[in-house]
């Protein structure tokens, strides 16, 4: 019985030792191959890495701080030599100020890279937030399988694509062309690979979208490249005072009516002695206005309600300005700081008063259709405006605002509008101008009364001939709208 008990002691040792050897063969070939995964594991040389992000002798890799390098041939400007010494701190900081300020206003369209994975599937990739400039090379990030797949495949139809891993033909084939194929069937080598993916914009557009694909065998995934140019900020230095008059304009458009005018500018002095006045004159006999800081700019006659504005605003030069009527009049409660504070503090591209109480302000609700789109004129406001009880979000207000100079130029009044308008520039803004109004900030306008004196009532007279709203007018204007808008119709109530 012993003698049995050790022939099978025996046999036992010798099938775990049998075991052991093959397990250990086993750890071995694995050890040698990830060791031989983790050698091919490593980023292509400097030199090679940089040329990727290489377009016309410039490194537009993505990065925090850019420079300008100094290379043969290439003059470079640092700007802040060009600032006075003394007044660098406080420029700088003016600077940042009006930065942040335009960012609140026009923040950034990109959005954070969100991974997800395709149900089935073992494929992890970004669904939003890629975005490139044109001709820039970025890595795509969030791309990663959890699983063997071989090959994988992927394709960019306005970009090329590439990968940093510093890896043999075997592995990858079709760098710095629009498919890029990887090979391995190793996973960790695979991921290493897809981890350092990257895209070459090559088609130079604005705004641009191109839908890679994704693909092993069994599986093929899509996902956005956005390829955006961006803009560069407009900021307009308000001085290191930062007062009214360092910060707004105040527009008008006159036409005959200069007895009108004169009393406008002297109730602003009144209040506002310092600020620049800008006066657009398109009258058949110009008359000299003859007033410190008021600027006046004659138009060939009768040249239209609409472009005056444009030449107003056109000479502006501070961050704001406010358009006003010829014949209204500045009183104690026109208060610019008030509407001044409201831009200041808010995202909002314009805010409008009141005139004589009434601020006039009205919704423009836009649905869009397959053989032209309808707009619908409520008067009203959308809500309250958070911060300031006595504002409101709208979608136009009356001819008394204080607005974004570049904002307002952006959208511009259409000089074809000649004679009576007011709603189609904010017709023209919907989607791009944020408006505000506010009723505790007023103006006065002044008496409608017939002119006692004779001369002037003449002058009122041919006034009211240019600005009476006609049937042919009206169907301009509705044409234009047809035309120029691609509006169906338009309700008003």
């Amino acid at each position: 019985m012993k003698y049995y008990f050790c022939i099978l002691l025996l046999c036992i040792v010798s099938v775990i030792l049998v075991v052991l050897r093959w397990w250990w063969t086993d750890v071995n070939q694995i050890k040698g191959e990830i060791s031989k995964a983790q050698s091919d594991m490593k980023l292509l040389s400097p030199e090679k890495y940089k040329s990727l992000f290489i377009y016309n002798g410039i490194w537009l890799a993505p990065k925090n701080q850019c420079e300008c390098a100094k290379v043969d041939h290439v003059h470079v400007y640092q700007m802040e030599d060009y600032i006075d010494k003394k007044d660098l701190a406080s420029i700088k900081e003016r600077r940042q100020k009006e930065f942040e300020h335009y960012q609140k206003r026009d923040p950034p369209i990109s959005r954070p890279v969100k991974p997800a994975s395709l149900p089935g599937t073992k494929f992890i990739y970004p669904i939003q937030g890629v975005e490139v400039m044109p001709l820039h090379t970025i890595m795509i990030p969030g791309i990663l399988v959890l699983g063997p797949h071989c090959p994988v495949i992927l394709r960019a139809s306005l970009g090329t694509l590439n990968t940093l891993a510093d890896v043999s033909d075997d592995d990858v084939r079709g760098r710095g062309k629009k498919e890029l194929i990887i090979l391995t069937s190793d996973v960790e080598l695979l991921n290493f690979i897809l981890r350092h993916v990257t895209y070459t914009s090559v088609v130079y557009q604005l705004s641009a979208v191109d839908m890679m694909s994704f693909e092993s065998r069994d599986h093929v995934a899509q996902f956005p490249v956005i390829i955006r140019q961006p803009s560069l900020p407009k900021l307009i230095d308000p001085g290191a005072d930062r007062k009214i008059s360092s910060l707004v304009t105040i527009t008008t458009k006159t036409f005959l009516r200069y007895h009108k005018l004169r009393l406008l500018i002297k109730s602003i002095r009144q209040y506002y002695p310092d600020i620049k006045i800008i006066v657009a004159d398109d009258s058949e006999v110009p008359e000299k206005i003859i007033e410190e800081n008021v600027e006046h700019y004659i138009m060939p006659f009768g040249k239209g309600w609409f472009a005056g504005r444009n030449l107003a605003i056109s000479q502006v030069t501070t961050k704001y300005y406010l358009w006003v009527d010829d014949d209204y009049l500045f009183t104690e409660n026109t208060k610019i700081e008030k509407l001044l504070d409201v831009l200041e503090r808010t995202n909002l591209d314009m805010v409008g008063g009141s005139v004589k109480g009434d601020t006039y302000s009205f919704q423009l609700l836009y649905e869009q259709g397959d053989d032209g789109d309808c707009l619908h004129l409520r008067y009203g406001s959308f809500h309250k405006l958070d911060g300031f009880p006595n504002c409101v979000v709208t979608s136009g207000v009356v001819n008394f605002y204080l607005a974004h100079t570049d904002k307002s130029r952006h959208v511009g009044y259409d000089p074809l509008l000649q004679r009576v308008a007011h709603s189609e520039f904010f017709v023209d803004g919907l989607g791009i101008l944020l408006v505000g109004s506010c009723s505790d900030v007023s103006v006065g306008h002044q008496d409608h009364n017939p002119a006692s004196d004779p001369n002037l009532a003449k002058v009122e007279d041919q006034y009211k001939t240019f600005r009476d709203n006609t049937d042919a007018q009206v169907q301009f204007k509705l044409a234009l709208h047809y035309f120029k808008n691609r509006l169906k119709c338009y309700s008003t109530r």
